[in-house]
């Protein structure tokens, strides 16, 4: 397993603490953050505070991103049918492959066994949460598009008794469906 690194001395409450001043001051000055943990009474190099920065703002950037995707596909598609749902869903798949490739790419002499399982038993875990997700988004589109079917026939029924024209139901049932011409 990975060696243990210098930052992860740290009380979770000045970890926290460290993590909100590398945020406010931009992922800069880290000799001021490593002055800052001298003065608590760590001994941590510049250096190994200013790679838990790059790590911590790459977590940083990819929540950013991931947030943004999300409100992109919100703002683009309704979520009638569980499109912002489904894509989630997607996302959260290829995380946990990533995670999988990764685990799989340690080599088996720095790795417990036991840690090793336990990631794996999580990593599975996770992967048959989101399979369940996916079966249930999947019985929702079910729904969402036998309603709107259901309705389509009932507004072509009371169209076709009012008199309106085949070609003026069939208008009216697309649009509900939401079919393109």
């Amino acid at each position: 397993m990975a060696r243990e690194s210098a930052v992860d001395q740290l009380s979770p409450e000045h970890l926290e603490l460290l993590k909100v001043r590398l945020e406010d001051s931009g992922f800069q000055d880290y000799q001021q953050l490593t002055d800052w943990l001298t003065e608590l009474g760590y001994q941590i190099s510049k250096s190994s505070v200013h790679r838990f920065g790059k790590k911590h703002e790459q977590k940083m950037q990819a929540v950013s991103l991931s947030t943004q995707a999300a409100i992109y596909m919100a703002e683009r598609n309704p979520d009638d049918a569980g499109a912002l749902s489904s894509t989630v869903i997607t996302m959260m798949q290829s995380e946990f492959f990533n995670a999988l490739v990764q685990l799989q790419s340690l080599d088996d002499t720095d790795t417990d066994p036991m840690v090793r399982m336990g990631m794996l038993s999580k990593i599975s875990k996770g992967v048959a949460e989101l399979s369940k997700a996916t079966v249930n988004q999947k019985k929702h589109q079910i729904e969402v598009r036998d309603k709107a079917n259901a309705a389509a026939d009932k507004v072509e029924q009371l169209a076709s008794k009012g008199g309106l024209s085949g070609k003026a139901v069939q208008e009216i049932r697309k649009a509900i469906l939401g079919i393109a011409d």
